[in-house]
């Protein structure tokens, strides 16, 4: 079809896909010391003696080891005079090791042992008993206690103010990365328009989005969802979801992970001839989606944004606040190594937009029982203003602009 919907074969659609991952690089080694240095600014900003950055993000961030989080601790100690100590059971020292693009010394742990006594002990040899220990805000209960166990007297704190104080606002490198991987999911978006049919399940369209996501470089989809008709009043899907038919709204929320960074796109349109609702909400969605960026202005509070969207939409019959029909969810959230990160575009939230700062844009409108709209590109905060990383969809017919 000449608006991108539907009239293609998978193969066709494959084909027409190329590897985008040939001229990204990795996050340079400097840059992970000069992730170490602001943490240490920032820890004597606050008075803290020690860091322990958990297994999972901020462990890969400040660190380059990419491990997953469990019952067994694999950690790293950051201590206020820029040591960093890895704590990690004896057996996986061979494959952990190689991935420590940090140097650090090693405090290992058989099965047998306690590894919160050694982060106790580290930290009580280095800064004494009462030392101040924040704890990776990721981290699981049973790691905190278990320390504050070993360690009565140390002070234990949440370590987000250290984590995400450095996290929140993105390098070039970092944007570069990000940028890469919205370009590749949007590609997969418009293959993925061209091969919808009367009939065709969201397990079909879930199966060639993964394909597709690897056919542009990445190792397949991330995360995705695939709504049609009803379906899509209900933001992350439902338990038995029905299969694609003429009239109905699409609803995509799909992303891929390159060199750690994520993607994350909504595209909703119509299959067939758009109904005069379908193109008038469709259209209170795009308008909500461009208020919210231009509200995002250096300095102005996180929640501005969203009180800009959340307003223009109640002045058209939606809401008020969160009720439907209407925007259910804040308008936005942070992005980077996680998905959802820090800082969020929502109510109550305080921290000025600055420079660097990544987020989604999605004020979803959802008519109960009905349909549900959600746009959603993402945007990141320069000096200037905010910046797109992917053009917003066009019309609910021509969501790509391919239209003559």
């Amino acid at each position: 079809m000449a608006n991108g919907i539907g009239g293609k074969s998978k193969e066709e659609a494959l084909n027409g896909l190329n590897d985008m991952t040939a001229s990204v690089a990795p996050i340079a080694v400097a840059e992970y010391r000069q992730r170490i240095d602001k943490a240490l600014s920032l820890m004597q900003q606050q008075q803290l003696d020690a860091v322990l950055l958990n297994a999972g993000t901020n462990l890969r961030y400040f660190t380059g080891v990419d491990w997953y989080a469990s019952e067994r601790l694999v950690a790293a100690l950051l201590l206020r005079d820029g040591r960093l100590l890895y704590v990690l059971p004896h057996f996986e020292i061979g494959s952990l090791e190689p991935l420590m693009l940090v140097p650090g010394a090693i405090l290992s742990w058989q099965e047998h042992q306690n590894p919160y006594q050694l982060c106790a002990d580290a930290v009580t040899a280095f800064a004494g008993p009462q030392a101040s220990l924040a704890i990776d805000e990721s981290a699981q209960f049973f790691i905190a206690d278990g320390i504050r166990q070993m360690g009565p007297e140390l002070q234990l704190s949440d370590a987000k103010t250290v984590t995400a104080g450095c996290r929140m606002q993105k390098s070039a490198a970092e944007l570069a990365l990000i940028q890469r991987a919205m370009d590749m999911t949007l590609a997969v978006h418009q293959a993925t328009a061209s091969i919808l049919y009367p009939g065709i399940s969201t397990a079909e369209v879930t199966s060639f989005i993964d394909e597709a996501h690897r056919r542009v470089g990445a190792s397949g989809s991330y995360f995705c969802i695939v709504l049609f008709g009803t379906d899509t009043a209900f933001p992350h899907g439902v338990a038995h979801p029905k299969v694609l038919q003429d009239g109905d709204m699409v609803l995509i929320d799909t992303g891929c992970r390159l060199h750690g960074y994520l993607s994350d796109i909504t595209r909703s349109y119509v299959f067939g001839e758009a109904s005069a609702k379908q193109r008038s909400v469709w259209l209170h969605e795009k308008k909500a989606q461009w208020v919210a960026f231009e509200a995002a202005q250096p300095g102005q509070a996180c929640q501005q944004v969203d009180r800009a969207a959340r307003g223009y939409l109640q002045q058209q019959g939606y809401g008020p606040d969160y009720q439907l029909p209407g925007l259910p969810h804040r308008t936005g959230h942070g992005i980077g190594l996680d998905i959802h990160e820090w800082p969020y575009l929502v109510e109550g939230n305080t921290t000025a937009l600055a420079e660097g700062m990544c987020f989604s844009n999605e004020p979803m409108l959802v008519l109960p029982g009905e349909f549900g709209v959600r746009l959603e590109d993402h945007f990141y905060m320069t000096e200037q203003g905010p910046v797109w990383f992917t053009e917003p969809a066009h019309a609910i017919d021509d969501p790509f602009g391919l239209k003559p």
